[in-house]
Order: C-alpha cells, then sequence, then structure tokens
C-alpha cells in the first residue's frame, strides 16, 4: 500500500490530523493496535480550549459538541475555608467547554467513516521503518498477515507508550521528566454535578475536583498516595473524603451514586525533545504529558496536530519543507508554556508533606494573593482558556 501520510494512533489527535489532511486532499491511513470500541471505552478529560473547538469545527466534526458540549465562563478555586470564581470569560473574551473526550472522539471516528477515510484496527506490530531516510515506511501485521505501508511522513499519534517514541530512543532524542509524589482516585458517576463550573479545592486532607461531563453525569477526584489502590476504596468512602474537602455547601449539596468507573491515576510531567526525527513527528501524548490540573493534555495533541498540519500542507501545496522543519521547534514552544501552567497549578492546588510548614505557608500566601490580584487572575484565565497557536 502507498499514501502520502501514514498516521499511527487513533485518538483524538490522530483523528484530527487525518481529517484535516483528507480535507486538504492529502491521502493518509490511520493504524492502531487495538480496535475501536477499546478506544471508546477509555475514560479521559473533557475540558476543550478554544483552539481545540475551532479545530474540530475545522474538519466538520463538531455539531454534536455545541448541541451538547457545556460552556464554561468559569472556574472556582476553594481554599483556606472560602472559594474564589476565576471569570476566564471576563478576564480574557473566552471561555472553555465542557465535552467529554470519548465522545468527542466518537465523532471524529463516525466521520473519518462518513467521509470515507481509511483507518485499519487490530493491527499488530506496528513498526515505523527509515524514517531518516528518503523512502519511509510502516509495517503490522493483521489476521496473521504482514502488511507493509511506503508513505512520506509518519506521524506518531499513539500515546506515551507507543511504539513511535520508543523507536527513536536511539537518535538523540533527550527526555525531561517530574513524577509527583501521589495520584488522583477518580470516579465517574451518573449524578448531575454539585456545580455547574468546575471547582478545585485545597485542603488539609489534600486535592479535590468537581468536574463534569453533562448535566447528569460527574467526575470527581481525589488526591491519594501512590501507594493506595484502587481496590481500596470503596464508593462509600469515596464520597466520605471528598465531602471533606469541600466547603460545607458543596459538600451537603452533592449527590452521590454508584461508579461507572474508578481508578487511580499517577501524575507526572514529561517532554521529549526533539519531537522531529526525519520523517517522523512526535505528536501528543507520544512527545509530552502534563499532569491533569488545568486539563492540557488533549489541548497541548491538538496544537500539535495545528503546526504538523500547517507544515504538512505547506509541503504539498508548495514543496516548501519551512513548516514541516519548523514542527518540533514551535510545538515546544507551547508545550512548556503548559507544562509549565500545569505544573504551577499542580504545586498550588496539592499537598506536599515533604515541602514542611514553610512550604505550606508559601502556597497559602500564593492563594491568597491569586484571590486579590486581578492581574495573577487574568494569567490564571489566560493560560486556561489556551495561549494562542
Amino acid at each position: 500500500m502507498r499514501t502520502q501520510v501514514c498516521i499511527i494512533g487513533s485518538g483524538p489527535s490522530g483523528l484530527i490530523l487525518g481529517q484535516l489532511l483528507s480535507n486538504a486532499g492529502i491521502d493518509n491511513v490511520i493504524l492502531d493496535r487495538v480496535d475501536r470500541d477499546y478506544i471508546l471505552g477509555r475514560i479521559r478529560a473533557g475540558v476543550l480550549e478554544v483552539g481545540a473547538v475551532e479545530l474540530l469545527d475545522r474538519v466538520g466534526a463538531g455539531v454534536r459538541m455545541h448541541k451538547e458540549g457545556l460552556i464554561h465562563d468559569g472556574f472556582e478555586l476553594s481554599f483556606s475555608g472560602r472559594r474564589h470564581r476565576i471569570r476566564l470569560k471576563e478576564l480574557t473574551g473566552t471561555s472553555v467547554m465542557v465535552y467529554g473526550q470519548t465522545e468527542l472522539t466518537r465523532d471524529l471516528m463516525d466521520h473519518r467513516d462518513a467521509t470515507g477515510g481509511k483507518t485499519i484496527y487490530d493491527a499488530a506490530n506496528v513498526t515505523p521503518h527509515d524514517f531518516d531516510s528518503a523512502k519511509p515506511y510502516v509495517t503490522y501485521e493483521k489476521d496473521g498477515v504482514t502488511h507493509r505501508i511506503d508513505c512520506d511522513f509518519i506521524a506518531g499519534c499513539d500515546g506515551y507508550h507507543g511504539v513511535c517514541r520508543a523507536s527513536v530512543q536511539d537518535k538523540g532524542i533527550q527526555n525531561y521528566e517530574k513524577v509527583y509524589p501521589f495520584g488522583w482516585l477518580g470516579i465517574l458517576a451518573d449524578v448531575p454535578p454539585v456545580h455547574h463550573e468546575l471547582i478545585y479545592a485545597n485542603h488539609a486532607r489534600g486535592f479535590a475536583l468537581c468536574s463534569q461531563r453533562s448535566l447528569t453525569r460527574s467526575r470527581y477526584y481525589v488526591q491519594v498516595p501512590l501507594t493506595d489502590k484502587v481496590e481500596e476504596w470503596s464508593d462509600d468512602a469515596f464520597w466520605d473524603e471528598i465531602r471533606r474537602r469541600l466547603p460545607a455547601d458543596v459538600a451537603e449539596a452533592m449527590q452521590t451514586g454508584p461508579s461507572i468507573e474508578k481508578s487511580i491515576a499517577p501524575l507526572r510531567s514529561f517532554v521529549a525533545e526533539p519531537l522531529r526525527f526525519g520523517s517522523l513527528f512526535l505528536v501528543g501524548d507520544a512527545g509530552h504529558i502534563v499532569p491533569p490540573t488545568g486539563a492540557k493534555g488533549l489541548n497541548l495533541a491538538a496544537s500539535d496536530v495545528h503546526y504538523l498540519f500547517e507544515g504538512l500542507q505547506e509541503f504539498y501545496a508548495d514543496k516548501k519543507t519551512a513548516g514541516v522543519d519548523a514542527y518540533s521547534q514551535r510545538a515546544l514552544s507551547r508545550i512548556w508554556k503548559a507544562e509549565r501552567f500545569s505544573w504551577s497549578m499542580t504545586m498550588l492546588m496539592h499537598r506536599f508533606p515533604a515541602e514542611g510548614e514553610f512550604g505550606q505557608k508559601v502556597q497559602e500566601a500564593e492563594l491568597d494573593y491569586l484571590s486579590s490580584s486581578t492581574a495573577a487572575q487574568t494569567s490564571m484565565a489566560e493560560n486556561y482558556v489556551g495561549l494562542p497557536y
């Protein structure tokens, strides 16, 4: 088989890139090692920056998002027994969209099917080859047969544990990483959100987050030690714990119910440099990970796709390489700003016993300053809604 761009990974970044390329008349094939149902069964974040919303509209997959998604003009911080609202719309002129990543992925898959895009699921042993030469190709196995796809470029949209970054570990890549000493215990439940906007809570018992997927489905988290096991946490124990970490009026209003999904996610900050190796490009989680505080993971993948598509479009339309040559630098510039923001929100809202009493007092002072400074709130709001591409 021959195509122009072979995309490895059919998560949101791979699907958005594939649709942008198809809309521009650039042939592409998407490969994934698992099937569609497995991908749609993964529970992921759902706060979209304006740039990600515009990309979904651009590919033609934003209709249901605008019908069912929730526009949030702000979010709340809870600390020291009080609540403070960050007024996103008022401070920046824009908002965020709350729409579950599972639903977003479903919309993208359906749109690709409707427009004739080619996706190959259950592709085993996907391997990129000769991406540092003029003739790259990708091999995979399906139904016991080995297949080969010759291409011009390979887009590695296959996540943190994917084959693409593993294939360049001996090519001069440098990894930067910070691992945090706790995880997020999260549950998904079919109960109405406790508040119409997100609440990030800093409490002596640890961080908590009240989030949502719709008007009838809520996503809640609490900070837990990395030694905790999800099976140690009953639903009742979770509900009791999160209510302890919230203001009394919020805790009293919280509706509880059986969990649909429950898991513990470790937190890390990670960046790989560079993001380009010849004709292979790392996109999204293949090249970087952020803590979920501030919801930048999917949004960073969207901006990566934007920069890569611009470069590929210029290459095929004008036979120029400036855009693909600049992809890594352009993407990393925005990535590191988002890494800084996610790190800063994580440090601000979680409890770090190892930092001692001095560290705790500095954190309290930072929250107090934030609540009294319009400039500080504007900076947080600008980063939360997303820096421009």
